[in-house]
């Protein structure tokens, strides 16, 4: 048993609290952290009275963006991992912290300034040789996607392709929470994403688009055909380098007219700015005021129905050279995953991969000094695992892809 703190009180906080509680023979004790200590004491409560083996449960309270604060939280815990599910802004602070006290790593999206909309993995690949030369491994984009969508495609290179040469990663949401406008992760991080210009892979070079410029009807399994836009995704970017044969990259996600309708009026009005306002003598950023008066995605759940289908359809050629059609991805259910922790299937297709990647570097099958995205890890124990938890997978062979019809 490894002591883990995690960093982050939200709804994949919960997530990943209540499925590491669920394994006391490899996690333990269970520190859970962030700016807000009430609310890892609910978080702990809960678990307490769902998950009668769990280990021991600490909470306690620190200010991500300080890193004084987090070497004082991991000094005094001394955790082998910290499961970081705090914002993408305090990714940096919370490496720099595990270097100073010699903790591992691992988190569920990418790097990005606050007071910019733009995301890549630079800025955390640059400590790629602070943690090698430390000993100490570090973990990026371990949730669905980023993270299962990269296992699932190391998964397919493996076994399936000898030459992976289109990859398309489509995440449907066909749920419905019964709210007019709400987002399924935090407002202000998922705001900044969709409206920012689309970007994909082509030819060797990226090819920039209009914000949800680019879109079509896709049919996803159990749950039909849905309009799919495409956008850029930060795991796209570790993919390409890591699978050279790929030509064509491209991410595509659903959304409902009147929730696009919402957001383009979020727009029109300058609620999505992210710069500062002054209001009354007192400065706000409008993103940040909307994020305070729109339903939080942790209180989602009760009402929540519907599935989610994430997953990834790829085409090239197989081991024997001969072309190949192959299409991977699993569905998860709100109402599921609000019986089981309390949360909706978005919060829960982040946390339970976040579990299963701590888990993997726990039992010794993800050790690896540096910093690394999950499709440089072994595929198949992490898939065994992840289907064990919760998320089963399934694989559609030589079937029609529809993307070459976008």
């Amino acid at each position: 048993m490894a002591k883990v703190v995690i960093i982050g009180a939200g709804g994949v906080g919960t997530v990943v609290a209540h499925k590491c509680a669920q394994h006391p023979e490899v996690f333990g004790p269970i520190v859970i952290a962030s700016r807000t200590k009430s609310k890892c004491d609910a978080v702990a409560d809960s678990i307490r009275k769902a998950v009668p083996q769990a280990p021991e449960i600490y909470t306690d309270r620190v200010d991500a963006d300080s890193v004084p604060e987090l070497v004082e939280l991991l000094n005094r815990h001394k955790p082998v991992l910290v499961i970081n599910v705090a914002l993408p802004y305090q990714d940096l602070t919370i490496m720099d912290a595990c270097l100073e006290c010699g903790v591992n790593y691992l988190d569920t999206a990418n790097y990005e300034p606050k007071d910019e909309a733009h995301f890549e993995y630079s800025w955390q690949w640059a400590y790629r040789e602070r943690f090698e030369k430390a000993g100490l491994t570090a973990i990026l984009g371990c949730g669905f996607d980023p993270g299962v969508s990269g296992v699932f495609t190391a998964y397919a290179a493996k076994h399936h392709f000898s030459e992976m040469e289109y990859l398309d990663i489509v995440d449907c949401n066909a749920g419905d929470h019964g709210k007019a406008f709400a987002t399924n992760f935090n407002p202000e991080i998922n705001i900044r994403e969709i409206t920012q210009n689309g970007r994909y892979w082509q030819d060797g070079k990226w090819v920039t688009t209009g914000p949800l410029e680019i879109h079509g009807s896709l049919t996803y399994p159990r749950i039909g055909a849905r309009e799919s836009y495409l956008l850029y995704h930060e795991e796209l970017e570790s993919l390409v380098q890591n699978y050279p044969t790929i030509k064509r990259a491209r991410f595509w996600m659903t959304f409902g007219q009147e929730y696009l309708t919402h957001l383009r009026v979020i727009q029109n009005i300058g609620m999505a700015r992210i710069d500062e306002v002054d209001y009354n003598g007192t400065k706000i950023v409008p993103l940040q005021f909307l994020k305070a008066v729109l339903p939080n995605p942790q209180d989602l759940g009760e009402n929540y129905h519907g599935e989610t289908s994430i997953g990834c359809r790829i085409s090239g050629k197989d081991k024997n050279g001969n072309p190949l059609t192959y299409y991977i991805y699993n569905n998860c259910s709100h109402e599921a995953a609000y019986r089981e922790t309390g949360m909706q299937a978005v919060s829960y297709t982040t946390g339970v991969p976040a579990m299963v990647g701590a888990m993997m570097f726990l039992t010794g099958e993800w050790v690896k000094p540096g910093v690394h995205n999950v499709e440089e890890f072994n595929p198949d124990p992490f898939l065994q695992q992840l289907a064990t938890d919760g998320l089963p997978w399934e694989e559609i062979i030589g079937g029609d892809l529809e993307v070459d019809k976008l």
